[in-house]
């Protein structure tokens, strides 16, 4: 597995790659590798003949007051983690390298990036959109994938994609989940052990809506107040929002038809965690 710090040499390793007739798969991660980024990794590994990641904590994407110092780093183990699922390069750039002082130029998906996470943290998908689309550039993919666990993320990186004529495949990857049910993510970290007990509020107020909707409920305001009162009920929990949208224009819905985004934010303690569920709802005839 090759590590590479600088652009130029990232771009000539894809080139020569491709010279050869080789398909590339890419996984952009922030790093601290868990077992949602390693499944990404391994669905890349079965569709292209050479995998690339990259391992960029991208600072453009915080606010202000959140934690992009603090960020768990720790490039030793994730590349021993990417080498053994069969990653061929990896990209682990300085910030000095991916962003210019002087640079003037962002990307942005309005409407879509506005919503939910959107409403919170006004410049995260901003910082996104920036990164995601200079890593294309720079590395130049067939595909690139993404995990469900950020579903927003996910709709408007394929909206960039289409917009910007990218001519890359974006590939979806399924939530990877803890055995009882909580949504692995690098930030479960900060969580100390009343926190990780308290944090699958998130997963079972989740898995009571789907219980609602499959009973036959279809008020979707009725369904956020039983997710709220739920996550209410969970001492450490601070709600940040609850979301019943449509998958595709993430709007919001009063009746849950067709095909459903379940989405919430919720603070555990001083940890701000995901998660959703998506479901395909029959309409009545």
């Amino acid at each position: 597995m090759e590590v590479c710090r600088q652009i130029n040499e990232v771009r000539e390793f894809v080139k020569e790659q491709k010279r050869e007739g080789q398909e590339v798969g890419f996984v952009p991660t922030m790093g601290y590798l868990h077992q949602g980024h390693l499944s990404l990794m391994k669905e890349a590994r079965k569709d292209n003949d050479i995998v690339v990641v990259s391992i960029f904590v991208n600072p453009t994407q915080f606010e202000p007051d959140e934690d992009y110092e603090e960020y768990p780093r720790d490039l030793e183990r994730d590349l021993k983690l990417a080498a053994e699922v069969g990653v061929d390069l990896v990209f682990a750039p300085e910030v000095e390298e991916v962003y210019s002082t002087q640079s003037l130029t962002t990307v942005q998906v309005a409407d879509l990036s506005d919503r939910l996470c959107g409403e919170s943290r006004p410049n995260h998908f901003t910082g996104v959109c920036t990164i995601v689309s200079k890593l294309f550039n720079i590395v130049g993919p067939d595909r690139a994938y993404f995990g469900q666990k950020d579903a927003q993320q996910v709709l408007i990186i394929k909206r960039l994609v289409k917009d910007l004529n990218f001519e890359i495949e974006i590939v979806t990857v399924p939530i990877a989940r803890e055995k009882d049910g909580l949504a692995i993510s690098s930030r479960n970290k900060y969580l100390n052990e009343s926190e990780r007990e308290a944090a699958l509020v998130l997963y079972n107020s989740l898995q009571l809506a789907k219980k609602l909707i499959i009973a036959g409920e279809k008020n979707a305001e009725i369904i956020k107040t039983k997710i709220v009162e739920r996550i209410k009920g969970e001492p450490l929990a601070e709600l940040d929002y609850v979301e019943i949208v449509d998958q595709n224009t993430l709007a919001s819905l009063s009746e849950v038809k067709n095909k459903v985004l379940i989405a919430l934010a919720v603070y555990i303690g001083q940890t701000r965690l995901i998660d959703n569920i998506m479901l395909e709802v029959e309409t009545e005839c």
